[in-house]
């Protein structure tokens, strides 16, 4: 699932340049009458989720929490919480269909440092790692794992939106990410309920 089409494409392409095969869905993640359909379109067509990773992410205003517009604090707790919750309801039959389903949400140490005037997107994390480590917590004897991952600053759009003086070449690409994602997702994990932090 991606915001538009063309970075879909590309996605696409790098999937079956290494012999892959991906099927993706442009939409809006506020969208929850969407999501509900994807849950439903993947449990016809494959009838089980092995993986579900919840990366969509809103940065918000940076701001004094009195200043905060009412739109961007609605806007920003829909992407970053609401869908996630959304998500979480539409797809959890199908993962626990699978023999090791295994779930990662992208997080941020802002969730916990609350710093000045990051309040609509420290707000939205903290409130995204409870809901996911309750989740993890209600399903700690089965198979599906749950975890967080909190990459840090990492050389994204958002990254730059919120630090544009820095210099990008100084942090780590989400190539260099990847590889706890993967740890994450692997059938062999054990962990549940964790922010684990990436440590370039």
């Amino acid at each position: 699932v991606g915001r538009t089409q063309g970075a879909l494409e590309a996605l696409y392409d790098d999937i079956f340049a290494n012999g892959g095969d991906a099927t993706g869905v442009p939409m809006d993640v506020t969208d929850g009458d969407a999501l509900d359909r994807l849950g439903a379109a993947v449990a016809e067509r494959w009838g089980r989720l092995d993986l579900l990773v919840g990366n969509a992410g809103e940065l918000g205003p940076i701001t004094p929490v009195s200043h905060i517009a009412p739109d961007a604090f609605e806007k920003t707790l829909a992407i970053n919480v609401t869908a996630n919750a959304r998500l979480i309801r539409a797809v959890e039959p199908l993962l626990l269909q699978a023999e090791a389903p295994r779930a990662v949400f992208v997080t941020s140490g802002a969730a916990s440092k609350a710093r000045p005037f990051w309040g609509v997107y420290a707000t939205s994390k903290a409130a995204l790692d409870a809901l996911v480590r309750t989740w993890a917590h209600e399903h700690e004897n089965d198979a599906l794992r749950v975890n967080l991952l909190s990459p840090g600053p990492v050389r994204t759009a958002m990254r730059a939106q919120a630090m544009p003086g820095e210099d990008p070449e100084t942090l780590p690409a989400p190539a260099d990410v990847a590889p706890l994602f993967l740890e994450l997702l692997s059938p062999t994990e054990t962990r549940t309920g964790e922010i684990v932090r990436f440590a370039p």
